[in-house]
């Protein structure tokens, strides 16, 4: 027992050992590449809970408090970006409002400490496909070198990137980003302007004010006056002063070169916003001309040409563009999944063909609708043709019309009804349509087609026969009740005509000639005859009658 005891004890300390060893290689990450950061400890540090009002984490790509802050951050990143140069240059800081200069500056050093110490703790990046706070990634680098550990504690400072970030989070939530792209542009010519302007005051102060014609001369105000030269400075308008010193003519062949580069710049990005913002304007128009071109060599009629452009111009009015699966083809399955229920499933849910079938049966065939709008007067499907697709109004009316002369209309649906699901569900004996439908109006339809409506019925057998089911009845539901079949009596044999009676005249006659003549034999003989005829006709008679009664007595 003794042997058995120290060789427990033994083994426990070696899986000690072994655990110091394997939580030491989790901490040192020299051991490890470089380049991995591996977080510390996997639980939050304790002063991250400091207060119950604010989260313990923040998630930068959806937060919207964070970008609220990051605002605010922002805010106070302009104040110091556009007012420093204009307090070094201009005498515009002076000991009277030296006060509410340096308040507005240490209102914005307490928000950079706030976001330093609150916010950016907070921060969660994704790691290798973890979600990680900032804190823990910066504890890690620190201890694998000095040089990472100092540019990690650099990137934590919003003064560096918190304005790009800013921009980034704001065009990720907004619906027209170019329209701040713009504006963002324009700021930074702006800003550039701004610079040349505190350069060109302080070249003049350098110098002199008014020493030569072409430094600022000290007359109204200083700043409008300097900004004024930067302009024609930069763009180059002409019309300026010609320098006379050294540092005039560097001064502004540097100007010039900085103003080309930059315009060029500007200009080359205004370019891409504005390209960026036309696109899919700058698509349609292509593939409408493009349409148009092919019509026109090929002597389209010009009703069938104005129809065509009159479905791009509504197409891309009603929906901003014209293919709304050709948008989404880059997504994966599931984030079209998400998009589809939140468009379109409250719409298919209603259809009374579908309630009562699979959940995910009806999420599997909202993936599968295809969006196709119709012109007024357009036939939707045609009485007889085969049918390979269901349709389900998603905006707009629809009429069913028949009759003689195929505008009578017997019903008009609306948005949420469906049609064409007896053809493709082949119910009934066919897959023929049975009626013509044409669109009252603009009409916006899901269509679904056979094929891929079989290739999900194959996983969902019990909706497949439900479906089934109610078409079927829905097609019983539209025919009329069949009358019932009347008693048929069978067709009646002729029967030959009774032979009339010998007239007594002629009776009276033939007496008197046998009496005369002695024909008495040979009369007898015929008026035998006769007699007989008579009797059988009259028992085939009664026998045809009673086998009638006979036939109809089976028959019921």
């Amino acid at each position: 027992s003794t042997v058995v005891n120290e060789r427990l004890q033994e083994l426990v300390r070696m899986f000690k050992e072994r655990t110091e060893k394997a939580k030491e290689k989790l901490i040192d990450t020299d051991s490890s590449d470089e380049d991995s950061v591996i977080p510390c400890n996997d639980s939050s540090p304790d002063y991250i809970s400091v207060s119950p009002f604010i989260p313990l984490s923040v998630l930068s790509l959806s937060d919207l408090m964070y970008v609220l802050w990051m605002f605010l951050v922002s805010l106070a990143w302009n104040w110091n970006v556009w007012f420093i140069p204009v307090r070094w240059a201009f005498p515009y800081q002076t000991p009277d409002n030296i006060y509410y200069w340096l308040l507005t500056d240490y209102l914005c050093d307490l928000i950079y400490i706030l976001d330093i110490t609150v916010f950016q703790p907070r921060l969660q990046f994704v790691h290798g496909g973890d979600i990680s706070f900032k804190y823990h990634s910066f504890k890690c680098l620190t201890t694998s070198s000095e040089t990472k550990c100092f540019f990690s504690f650099l990137s934590i400072f919003p003064q560096i990137n918190s304005f790009f970030e800013f921009n980034e989070r704001l065009e990720a939530i907004l619906t027209k980003a170019y329209i701040y792209r713009v504006i963002r542009t324009t700021t930074y010519l702006l800003y550039c302007l701004h610079c040349n302007a505190c350069l060109y005051y302080w070249g003049s102060a350098f110098k002199g004010l008014g020493s030569t014609k072409w430094v600022y001369n000290g007359e109204g105000n200083s700043y409008i006056r300097c900004y004024y030269f930067a302009v024609k400075t930069l763009i180059t308008i002409g019309g300026l002063p010609d320098p006379t010193t050294l540092f005039e003519i560097v001064f502004q062949l540097i100007n010039y070169f900085v103003g080309v580069f930059a315009f060029s710049i500007m200009i080359g990005q205004m370019r891409d916003v504005v390209g960026a913002a036309t696109a899919g304007q700058t698509y349609y128009r292509t593939c409408m001309d493009n349409t148009i071109k092919y019509m026109s060599s090929y002597r389209i009629p010009k009703d069938v040409q104005n129809r065509v452009k009159t479905w791009y111009n509504y197409t891309w009015q009603s929906q901003g563009m014209l293919d709304e699966q050709e948008l989404l083809t880059q997504l994966p399955d599931k984030m079209r999944l998400d998009i589809a229920i939140d468009v379109n499933y409250s719409i298919v849910s209603k259809v009374p063909l579908f309630q009562g079938c699979d959940r995910q049966m009806i999420f599997d065939m909202l993936k599968s609708l295809r969006s196709v709008v119709y012109l007024p007067g357009d036939y939707v499907c045609k009485k007889g043709e085969v049918g390979q697709e269901m349709y389900i109004i998603k905006a707009g009316e629809v009429q069913v019309v028949g009759g003689p002369d195929g505008k009578t209309v017997f019903v008009t649906l609306r948005a949420g009804s469906v049609f064409g699901e007896i053809s493709l569900l082949a119910v009934g004996g066919g897959n023929r349509r049975t009626a013509n439908v044409i669109a009252h109006g603009f009409a916006n339809l899901f269509i679904l087609d056979k094929k891929d409506l079989n290739e999900i019925l194959v996983h969902y057998p019990e909706s497949k026969k439900l479906l089934r089911k109610k078409a079927r009845k829905m097609l019983n539901k539209g025919k009329k009740p069949e009358p019932k079949e009347e008693t048929k009596e069978p067709p009646q044999v002729p029967v030959a005509p009774v032979r009339p009676e010998t007239p007594k005249l002629l009776r009276a006659a033939l007496e008197m000639t046998e009496r005369s003549s002695g024909l008495k034999g040979a009369l007898a003989k015929v008026k035998e005859k006769t007699d007989k005829s008579s009797i059988s006709l009259q028992v085939n008679i009664t026998i045809t009658h009673k086998r009638k009664e006979t036939d109809v007595d089976l028959m019921q």
